[in-house]
């Protein structure tokens, strides 16, 4: 029997690691169809099968747990070792792909990325957007960016961007003289309310906080989008109510569009962070953001 390729059994940690084809092909670069071609290949080279294949998931077997506990460590040793190259050279090379909210993809990564890859010639950036949490390893990613409360506790997370955030509530000159000014957020319920739909198909409630208060509000309508830039321009419309990140209606709030409303109330938060899951070896792009973050806090 001839010996496995070196990139057959690579393909398959990646595959068993990241628990499906379509997440190893986007972290190897590679197309699903070739990672498959690859395990075929592979089990029928060692004769028993390494994987057990769902519509849904891909699980290594027995045989393939034993296999994957035996050569992950070694080959995560041979590209750890490749990976030193990288600081024989000015800067690293590479590709760091990012899943991070939209949010952070709009108003607070554009300026990070635009210093970290002019330090960083070397470097590709790709970013995906989700308001969901996802499982960095599992999508393809190398790390992700989300708000602190959604980060599981095995992750390392790194602060990203302004450290803290809020919420502001806000509506259109004339709605105000149409519909009155609220008072009080249980007001809102007879108001019209510009509400933000995330894609996983949840509407995000809007919460309330004074002097240790909290007050949680369902939006009513007439508008629920996914989009920030419509519910921002429905309401300067004076279609109704928003509230959202203050980056999003700060400039409506600066040149007279928008008036803030219930500010005793709006909600403060810590800011982003970066996260990806502890490794022996870190992607040297991965690591050059990390030391690039540290030094802009």
């Amino acid at each position: 029997m001839a010996d496995p390729d070196l990139s057959d059994l690579g393909a398959f940690v990646a595959v068993t690691r990241a628990r499906g084809f379509r997440g190893a092909a986007a972290l190897r670069g590679v197309s699903p169809s070739s990672l498959s071609e690859a395990m075929r290949r592979l089990e029928a080279q060692l004769g028993v099968r390494l994987l057990n294949r769902t519509t849904r998931s891909v699980t290594p077997t027995e045989a393939g747990q034993r296999l994957l506990e035996r050569i992950g460590p070694a080959l995560d040793d041979i590209a750890g070792a490749l990976d030193t190259l990288n600081s024989f050279r000015d800067s690293p090379t590479g590709t760091l792909r990012l899943n991070v909210p939209i949010i952070v993809a709009q108003r607070v990564l554009p300026a990070l990325a635009s210093r970290f890859l002019a330090e960083h010639p070397g470097i590709t950036l790709e970013v995906t957007t989700n308001d969901a949490f996802v499982d960095v390893l599992a999508e393809g990613f190398d790390a992700g960016v989300r708000y602190d409360e959604s980060i599981a506790r095995d992750m390392i997370a790194v602060p990203l961007g302004p450290r803290t955030q809020r919420f502001v509530a806000a509506a259109a000159p004339s709605y105000l003289a149409t519909h009155g000014t609220p008072k009080h957020p249980t007001d809102l319920l007879q108001h019209a309310c510009i509400g933000h739909r995330f894609s996983s198909g949840v509407l995000a409630a809007w919460g309330f906080v004074r002097k240790g208060k909290v007050v949680k509000i369902t939006p009513s309508g007439p508008l629920f989008a996914s989009m920030p830039d419509l519910e921002v321009h429905a309401a300067e419309s004076g279609l109704g109510l928003i509230y959202t990140f203050d980056e999003y209606v700060r400039p409506g709030i600066d040149q007279g569009k928008l008036v803030p409303v219930l500010e005793e109330w709006w909600q403060s938060f810590s800011g982003p962070f970066l996260y990806y899951p502890s490794r022996t070896h870190m992607p040297a792009p991965l690591r050059a953001f990390v030391d690039f973050l540290k030094r802009e806090g």
